[in-house]
């Protein structure tokens, strides 16, 4: 009782993913043309580069025509709705359209490690997955390259692929872009990192990010609701939100959990404390150590406070009061 009160179980079976019924109406070709045209004067996220990505120049995400990808493999760290037994079936994709001092990623983001992939190759790793027993297939870091993901889908769908797919990002989106995900993206995965500008601008170089993170996070919920699981404790289609705690109150909490609670007290959030200083956040003495237990328990105290219900992360059942 006490678990479903926190993590929620909408135990309902759904249709099949809504991508397929997009491929076959049209849709799914529609909107994949459509980001195609705007990455050749790319705006497919908030730093609207306007470069030509069609002909390999580049911008802040350093991504031309063709995707970088890191890796693929079944993932079992992901939050339990995902991976099931057979876990979520992650695609890394290099690049990033933010520049977070503290990345823990920051070989892939930061340094670019990974090899460009073609789409039929892209369809490939998502058949891949799903042959191999994923749940779902996990778009890790994918606000740069949608055009691409939707380009490599109907080859996919063609070939099989019937799993929900994951939009797994840092939150910095486009209202535009998430707008032409609708109807084929079945389970947003949303970071919202920070409730301040002047601190996203210290730490990501973003100062706009609280504002379309917000619309970002709002468009999504319209789309696909609060998370819905099926009686296998699988994610079907919803929202899902992560937030990092960040040391020293600088992701602002408080204030994205009131955000995410007006949005629905059903926003399945995870709490993450696994915050440690990587890449460049020596640069920041606020940044320069790991979070204090205390700090975690006071952010999940505010996030049940604020009005959520369910919640993911660790330390969260001892904190519930009836």
């Amino acid at each position: 009782m006490l678990s479903s009160y926190l993590a929620g179980t909408e135990t309902r079976e759904l249709s099949l993913p809504a991508y397929i019924q997009a491929h076959e109406s049209g849709l799914l070709a529609e909107r994949s043309e459509g980001l195609w045209r705007r990455m050749a004067a790319c705006d497919l996220c908030p730093r609207s580069c306007g470069l030509d990505r069609t002909r390999d120049e580049l911008g802040f995400c350093r991504t031309g025509r063709r995707p970088v990808v890191s890796s693929f493999s079944p993932h079992f760290g992901e939050e339990t709705p995902l991976v099931g037994r057979g876990g979520s079936g992650t695609i890394f994709f290099t690049h990033c359209n933010l520049g977070c001092l503290f990345c823990q990623n920051e070989d892939i983001s930061l340094r670019g490690r990974g090899q460009p992939v073609g789409l039929d190759d892209l369809a490939a790793m998502m058949l891949d997955l799903q042959a191999r027993g994923c749940h779902n297939i996990n778009f890790v870091t994918p606000s740069h390259v949608t055009a691409h993901i939707l380009a490599a889908l109907p080859l996919a769908v063609e070939g099989g692929l019937r799993v929900p797919l994951v939009y797994n990002c840092g939150g910095y989106e486009s209202l535009e872009t998430i707008k032409a995900l609708d109807g084929v993206i079945d389970i947003y995965m949303p970071d919202f990192k920070f409730a301040d500008s002047q601190v996203a601008d210290r730490l990501a170089g973003a100062p706009d990010y609280p504002e379309r993170a917000r619309a970002a996070l709002a468009e999504m919920h319209r789309q696909v609701g609060d998370l819905a699981i099926d009686g296998k404790g699988l994610a079907q289609r919803g929202l899902l939100v992560r937030h990092l705690v960040l040391p020293n109150r600088l992701a602002g909490s408080r204030q994205v959990f009131e955000f995410l609670a007006g949005l629905s007290p059903q926003t399945y959030t995870n709490v993450m404390a696994q915050y440690r200083p990587c890449a460049r956040a020596g640069q920041e003495p606020d940044l320069n150590r790991m979070i204090e237990p205390e700090e975690h328990l006071e952010a999940v105290t505010w996030a049940l406070e604020a009005g959520l219900r369910r919640l993911d992360g660790p330390g969260r059942l001892r904190l519930v009061r009836f």
